[in-house]
């Protein structure tokens, strides 16, 4: 980066050399791999072919500002969403790190403290309708996230950052560009000179490079903009454009996209003619295609882990194991008790101490798919402590946990409805281990299974009557605490009565939004990272969380595929920007 350079954005550097900075939702955030490859180990590739992606679980959105899946982050920044920086298409840890200009010229000017951040747009930069990305594509595009009640869903930094009043709770005095609702505060705050962009920010935000990365700071068209109607359209400056609409849960084509210049991309190789989307496969048709290998499927990605049924076919059969990885990944699942309906702290404490990690592990397939986790935040982030602040057993003690409820005396057994996304044998599994250990600890357990979309369900706060407990999975967008603990806890940031953003659990406190104010405004990468961890531990009294497991990844591919990458910036996903085909 040019300009000043601030404490954060140096230590950031300096001291980050084996971690992830990687997208997130229910989804990102470490960079550590266990023994077993985790790069490309095929062979460089050239430019033709078609690749092919099969998944089960169907896109939820391709409108920038609402994305916040790792698996769609990944795809739409490497297809067809351009971004001011990006990661590099590697595998290497430390060169992993280091951002590349992708829709600006280069990795911006700070100045103020980093409270102010400055970026000129590269020229020749088109969308696939053949008119130019501008400054106010920009501009337009960041605004949109501020429409907290129509573009749901997606991270929601630039409300904390940017200079733009605030009200009395807390919540940004712009509503964003459909009621123009403090429209003078935006435009003060983002400005366009030309085709140089300047963000005006409230606090330093000495790693705002990274956040960029994300596509809720992707341009978008304002003639294009119809709202949420705007869902699955494919608004295209890469280098590839969606063939017809998307169908979700069908098979879809990205083509070419002839307005795209190569010229203004180091990021991106781009090599195959089209990729073809395939979604709502079950994972075990997944599995037996790749392991089989034959036809198109030798052609073939996935994101989706290899279940346990299968993963011996993987790991004996040389031929297949050679084209599988197992890296950790960047997720953390958690479990989150809903704050208005488990009222009384006893009860969380006793569904924490209930809680059967272990056995949620051994049902995913063992140690090959994940490790116990002990805190919200991956052990890779900046400052990481263990957050077990009550000694749970890996396995839970379903003995302390009774007693625990009934110290809290209420009548047992006690109800709890358990929602979660489910829709595999794998994952009806896990969820019967945990109805299974909670019953045992005298809660009487319903399970509510969701097997199509999830997080679009769990985000409405008008679902959350039908749940006392639910499901998540999350990561660090880049190496910090700050891209963790206040998305998911600072009660101030999803005020409207349309979307929870991402706490599923409604939790809230002041305490703790204090402690999130102090550790922003930290200008020390350490002290702030101790911040975190001291924020963390305060997150697991109040069982705001009950972590489970760090996740691992078992990825197998077709034998035709060619500089296979599980890029850890683009969640350990198939890295599209350089995937090929033989």
């Amino acid at each position: 980066m040019s300009g000043k350079r601030s404490a954060i954005a140096l230590g950031v550097l300096a001291t980050v050399t084996a971690l992830v900075v990687t997208a997130c939702g229910g989804s990102a955030g470490t960079k550590s791999t266990d023994n077993s490859s985790s790069g490309s180990t095929s062979s460089a590739g050239k430019a033709g072919g078609t690749l092919y992606y099969l998944t089960k679980r169907p896109v939820e959105h391709w409108d920038p500002q609402r994305t916040y899946i790792g698996r769609d982050i990944s795809n739409m920044t490497r297809l067809f969403t351009r971004t001011l920086v990006q990661y590099p298409a590697t595998a290497d840890a430390q060169a992993a790190l280091k951002l590349e200009p992708d829709l600006a010229t280069d990795l911006g000017t700070s100045s103020n403290d980093a409270k102010t951040w400055k970026f000129t747009l590269k020229s020749g930069i088109k969308w696939a309708d053949g008119t130019d990305v501008t400054c106010a594509d920009v501009k337009y595009g960041i605004s949109r996230t501020f429409a907290t009640d129509v573009i749901t869903g997606g991270p929601n930094y630039i409300l904390q950052f940017l200079d733009v009043p605030k009200d009395a709770k807390g919540a940004s005095t712009y509503k964003g560009p459909y009621t123009k609702v403090g429209q003078a505060a935006y435009d003060k705050a983002v400005t366009c000179d030309g085709q140089t962009i300047t963000f005006q920010f409230n606090k330093p935000w000495a790693d705002f490079t990274y956040a960029l990365t994300l596509p809720a700071f992707a341009p978008y068209k304002q003639s294009a903009d119809q709202g949420d109607k705007s869902n699955f359209t494919v608004l295209s400056d890469g280098p590839y454009k969606l063939d017809g609409t998307w169908k979700q849960g069908g098979t879809n084509t990205f083509i070419r996209n002839d307005q795209y210049d190569a010229k203004t991309d180091t990021v991106r190789k781009a090599l195959p003619d089209k990729v073809v989307f395939t979604e709502g496969l079950t994972d075990e048709t997944i599995a037996q295609r790749l392991i089989a290998d034959s036809g198109n499927d030798k052609d073939a990605v996935t994101d989706r882990s290899i279940v346990p049924a299968y993963q011996s076919q993987v790991f004996t059969n040389p031929a297949v194991k050679s084209r599988t990885e197992n890296p950790v990944s960047p997720f953390v699942y958690y479990l989150v008790p809903n704050f208005k309906k488990m009222t009384n702290p006893l009860v969380r404490q006793a569904l924490n101490m209930a809680t059967d990690r272990s056995g949620w592990i051994t049902a995913m397939g063992g140690s090959t798919n994940g490790t116990v986790a002990q805190s919200i935040n991956s052990p890779a982030l900046l400052g990481y402590k263990p957050a077990n602040v009550y000694n749970v057993p890996d396995a839970g003690d379903p003995v302390k946990a009774k007693a625990l409820l009934q110290q809290a005396g209420v009548s047992l057994p006690y109800p709890i409805t358990f929602t979660y996304s489910g829709g595999t044998p794998t994952t009806e599994k896990e969820a019967a281990v945990e109805k299974a250990a909670w019953e045992k600890a005298g809660f009487k357990v319903t399970l509510n299974e969701l097997t199509d979309t999830y997080y679009d369900v769990i985000q409405n706060p008008a679902n959350a009557a039908k749940y006392d407990v639910t499901w998540g999975g999350w990561g660090a967008d880049w190496p910090s605490g700050s891209t963790v603990i206040p998305a998911l806890f600072d009660s101030r940031i999803n005020l409207n009565p349309g979307s929870n953003g991402q706490d599923y659990g409604l939790y809230a406190s002041d305490t703790v939004n204090s402690m999130i104010d102090a550790a922003l405004n930290q200008s020390d990468v350490t002290q702030q990272a101790n911040a975190w961890a001291g924020i963390d531990q305060q997150l697991a009294k109040d069982v705001a969380y009950i972590p489970l497991l760090v996740q691992k990844f078992i990825m197998t591919r077709g034998s035709g595929i060619t500089g296979y990458i599980n890029n850890p910036d683009t969640s350990m996903y198939p890295d599209l920007g350089v995937i090929g085909v033989s």
